[in-house]
């Protein structure tokens, strides 16, 4: 009898990991210990539903007791925040019932996942390349700069720490599952991103899905339980967004892909912010509203340099459908909105902020004027790597100047 494949041990972990946090859930409420009952729930539910997602593209065995252990978790949950509205006996008891199902689904579902075939899991580097480091690194530096901006100041060690690695695990679980998803146009925009672990094959989709979900189900869990819910909520939408709006759709139909898609990549600064103080506030949209408006000449430059790929892979990227001459002409529109923004902003970010802004500024706008004049493939890449380093600078002075006062 044909059972078909089996999950990976990550998975079988993360299974495993949401049945101990909702037996803790269970125990936790009998103890009444509050915030550590709580926190079970939120490392819980996540894990839960990163299996269940797995289970309906890779595992259909697997739906029904995935479905069972998180509708009954999200049951617990919904109760335990009821309990002080019902009769409190009664309420409990269905809450604890609630969780306990969980438990018991969970480990049905863990049982069930050992039937099957394996899979190979690919090489070990190969997992560290589907997070993508070095965008990773500069999603990071934003991020600490709204932390920075946020606390007004040193954010402590332990939180900025905490921040940073929840906000790398989404991060690194969006980036896989990009990978997954545009596995097929890897193939097709050349050697580089044909080498790619999951569009070679080195790594099967279906592992490299689970790497991605169950990434992202940790860092809601560990920002939700640690930090504060704002900040794991902001995470998981920065790769929702990502994921399901930029990978799944606007990359593959519009040539203003990377204009709304760009909203993604400004999260970080949110999440950032949010971690230092439990709320969103004008700073925070500003540093929102910087990477958005870095993201277009960034990308576009990115675009004129491989425009052939994208264009083998039927990707419509402004280049392939405008032409050089309006791709150089927007790039430049962007870069002076973008400068000039950065500028104004100056009034809340500080003196040494605003300082940087110009002088970085000052330097991307020359770039943008020469590429405009001259759209060789050589300006390009001297604009694209330009910006990067102008995004992390500018957001290293904007963590730097609250130090200073």
């Amino acid at each position: 009898m044909r059972t078909g494949r089996a999950p990976g041990p990550l998975l079988d972990l993360a299974t495993l990991a949401a049945a101990i946090a909702a037996a803790a859930v269970v125990v936790s409420a009998a103890l009444e210990l509050g915030r550590g009952h709580w926190g079970a729930a939120l490392v819980a539910l996540p894990l839960l539903v990163a299996v269940l997602v797995a289970a309906l593209v890779s595992y259909r065995r697997l739906v029904v007791p995935a479905a069972v252990a998180v509708g009954l978790m999200v049951a617990a949950i919904a109760t335990g925040g009821l309990v002080a509205w019902l009769d409190r006996a009664w309420g409990v008891g269905i809450h604890v019932a609630a969780a306990g199902g969980a438990l018991a689904a969970s480990l049905v579902t863990l049982a069930v996942s050992f039937r099957g075939e394996a899979l190979p899991l690919g090489p070990w580097r190969d997992y560290v390349t589907l997070t993508k480091p070095r965008i990773m690194s500069l999603l990071l530096i934003t991020g600490a700069g709204g932390m920075f901006v946020g606390a007004g100041g040193w954010p402590g060690a332990l939180e900025l720490a905490t921040m940073l690695l929840g906000l790398a695990l989404a991060c690194g679980g969006a980036s896989a599952l990009n990978h997954v998803i545009d596995r097929d146009i890897d193939r097709l925009m050349g050697p580089r991103t044909a080498a790619r672990p999951v569009a070679s094959g080195r790594v099967p989709a279906p592992r490299a899905l689970e790497f991605g979900l169950v990434l992202s189900a940790l860092s809601f869990a560990l920002l939700a339980s640690t930090v504060n819910v704002l900040t794991a909520i902001l995470a998981l939408v920065g790769n929702l967004f990502y994921v399901v709006v930029y990978t799944g759709y606007l990359k593959r139909s519009t040539d203003q892909n990377i204009v709304i898609g760009g909203a993604a990549g400004a999260v970080p600064p949110l999440v950032g912010y949010a971690a230092a103080t439990g709320s969103l506030a004008l700073p925070a949209l500003w540093l929102f509203l910087i990477v958005f408006l870095w993201t277009p000449p960034h990308f576009w430059a990115l675009a004129l340099m491989i425009k052939e790929h994208y264009a083998a892979a039927n990707v419509p990227m402004l280049p392939g459908t405008r032409g050089d001459a309006e791709t150089t002409r927007q790039i430049l529109f962007y870069s002076l909105g973008l400068v000039a923004f950065t500028l104004v902003v100056g009034i809340w970010l500080g003196p040494l902020y605003t300082l940087a802004a110009a002088v970085l500024g000052a330097y991307f706008v020359l770039l943008a004027r020469r590429l405009r004049a001259d759209a060789s493939k050589r300006n390009a890449v001297v604009l694209f790597h330009y910006s990067l380093a102008y995004l992390a600078l500018l957001f290293v002075a904007a963590a730097i100047d609250p130090l200073l006062v």
